[in-house]
């Protein structure tokens, strides 16, 4: 991924972030956060609730640390490895960091998890993204047959949406906290690439 092309996504993640951080920071509503979730409930079923429970535990930290573990004993170059345990380890930092900043409640919406902690920026969010956003990554970079990366890519991108789309559903968090969520993980995952490409992987990065 050229260097140009990073930054772009980098810096529109976080300006979509900063507005959404700055609204919250003043306590402000936001009226599309019912609307979406209003329109998702409609829709609310026990097996559907079971389908997205297991959708949403993909990104969860239990289910995370194992992949990452994982990854030590699937890759014959361990630097991948470390690459994906350190990036599973600063983007919880980073959300932990940000969601104490913000101190934003949970939803008053029903429940359907238990969760504890703030809900501003969704964590699974930011995890899936950071995480399987990485993966993408080593897909692009790693995969020769153009057919099965493709797929693969997609599956994951598909994977990321659908995680995010899981903690509304559930009612643990806002639209804007998966939004803002998304918007912090992925500029903090371009910036994560660009270090690494420079050291663990030492990678010819093009401008």
């Amino acid at each position: 991924m050229k260097n140009k092309i990073k930054w772009l996504i980098a810096i529109l993640g976080i300006g979509v972030f900063s507005f959404l951080f700055i609204l919250v920071l003043k306590d402000k509503t936001f009226k599309i956060d019912t609307t979406i979730y209003h329109f998702i409930a409609q829709f609310f079923s026990d097996k559907l609730t079971f389908v997205v429970k297991v959708i949403s535990n993909l990104a969860g930290p239990l289910v995370l640390i194992m992949l990452a573990i994982s990854s030590i004993f699937i890759f014959a170059k361990k630097k991948y490895s470390y690459c994906i345990c350190l990036n599973l380890a600063l983007c919880t930092l980073l959300n932990i960091v940000v969601k104490n900043i913000a101190m934003r409640p949970r939803p008053s919406f029903p429940h359907l998890v238990v969760e504890t902690g703030y809900s501003f920026p969704s964590g699974h969010a930011m995890a899936a993204m950071a995480f399987y956003g990485f993966i993408i990554y080593l897909i692009y970079k790693m995969v020769q047959n153009k057919i099965g990366k493709r797929i693969a890519i997609s599956f994951f991108s598909i994977l990321i949406i659908l995680i995010s789309a899981s903690r509304i559903y559930l009612g643990v968090h806002y639209f804007t906290d998966v939004i803002g969520g998304l918007a912090l993980s992925i500029s903090y995952l371009m910036v994560f690439i660009t270090v690494m490409q420079k050291t663990i992987l030492k990678e010819n990065v093009k401008s």
